[in-house]
């Protein structure tokens, strides 16, 4: 028997009026003609084969040979869906109000002066900032304040205040991540990461090194048990990372930065935040969702210098999407993002996938 009689498949037709039925088997040469139902519709049938029926005369294309192709779209697909890609309509973490601010508090801002402050300082729903110019309802220049205004009790306090609660929930939604031994975290060296820190009498009695490894989108969240302390003269250093890199410190109550301690990243407590003589945060924000801030001649900056320069106060590294927080890929320090092993891994599936149809369709077409 000819070959091609041997892989003949079974036509199949539908038509408007009747079901579904099998007809004679065809070869691949062979014409044939449908007596036996009307052709209201297209034959659906498996092979490619030109059919002449009584109305309707067209090349049909098989779906053993659409199928690879399906299967080949499907792969790069996944490939989109899993590239690590951040969608366009992503935000970042902290919201654009809120960003704005360098000082934030609930119930008051209270400032020794003289303190240094870049960017906004603000309170809502309380109206009291001593140590500042202010008004309350309005937003007021300060000698103290470059960059921005003290908002007593404004509507961009109020915006700022409610992206603050969200804020700190999404970090919540990060888990626990990796858990400190020590509550005391001196002399360690951390990569990026998630970190739990227990309640202890200091959270920080030196140095703390936080390593990027070279990624400029470097993330730590720190998700604090209980408070935050310092000791006078401690230190956080932030190296090996870029303008795209995050520092957060999610504290579950207060937080007390001692004095002359050189701070980094975005405080976020919830109650309240105590910044005592001369400490600083050259990097980075002090949010504060229910309580009050006080300040004892501090300077806080949300601009970065150095190697941290447009990192935007360390608010970086992470977006808000429909589906939850989302890591930004890893971009090497003046590069391009990093393909993942995944990623590198769903694209050789693609290409097989897009190789194998064409060899199949190479085949079909000379059986």
């Amino acid at each position: 028997m000819d070959s091609r009689r041997k892989r003949a498949s079974a036509l199949m037709c539908v038509s408007a009026q009747t079901p579904p039925h099998r007809h004679h088997r065809i070869g691949a040469s062979e014409t044939v003609r449908c007596r036996d139902c009307p052709m209201s519709y297209p034959f659906v049938f498996m092979r490619y084969r030109f059919i002449r029926f009584d109305r309707y005369q067209q090349p049909f294309r098989s779906t053993e040979m659409a199928m690879p192709k399906q299967l080949s779209i499907l792969s790069l697909a996944m490939i989109g869906a899993l590239c690590g890609v951040v969608p366009a309509w992503a935000t970042p973490l902290l919201g654009s109000d809120l960003a704005s601010f360098t000082v934030l508090g609930a119930e008051t801002v209270t400032n020794v002066p003289t303190s240094t402050i870049n960017g906004n300082v603000g309170v809502w729903p309380g109206s009291a900032l001593p140590g500042f110019a202010s008004v309350s309802g309005t937003a007021t220049a300060d000698g103290q304040v470059t960059g921005g205004l003290v908002h007593s009790n404004t509507a961009l306090a109020l915006s700022a205040q409610a992206q603050l609660t969200t804020a700190r929930n999404n970090l919540d939604s990060l888990g626990t991540g990796t858990t400190l031994t020590l509550a005391d975290m001196v002399g360690l060296i951390l990569a990026p990461g998630v970190y739990t820190v227990h309640a202890g009498t200091t959270n920080l009695s030196g140095a703390l090194t936080l390593d990027g490894q070279g990624n400029a989108n470097a993330v730590w969240v720190f998700q604090m048990d209980s408070d935050l302390i310092t000791s006078p003269n401690s230190v956080v250093n932030v190296i090996n990372t870029g303008a795209g890199a995050g520092v957060y410190w999610n504290v579950r109550s207060s937080a007390t930065i001692g004095t002359d301690t050189e701070f980094m990243g975005n405080i976020l407590a919830l109650t309240s935040i105590t910044l005592k003589t001369e400490a600083t945060n050259l990097c980075g924000r002090a949010l504060a969702d229910t309580g009050a801030v006080t300040l004892e001649m501090n300077t806080l900056s949300g601009i970065c210098a150095g190697d941290l320069f447009g990192a935007n106060g360390l608010s970086g590294g992470l977006d808000v999407t429909a589906q939850g927080v989302a890591f930004l890929p890893s971009t090497p320090i003046g590069g391009g993002s990093v393909p993942e092993p995944a990623t590198m891994a769903l694209l050789g599936l693609g290409f097989v996938g897009l190789g194998l149809s064409r060899r199949w369709r190479a085949a079909e077409i000379n059986s």
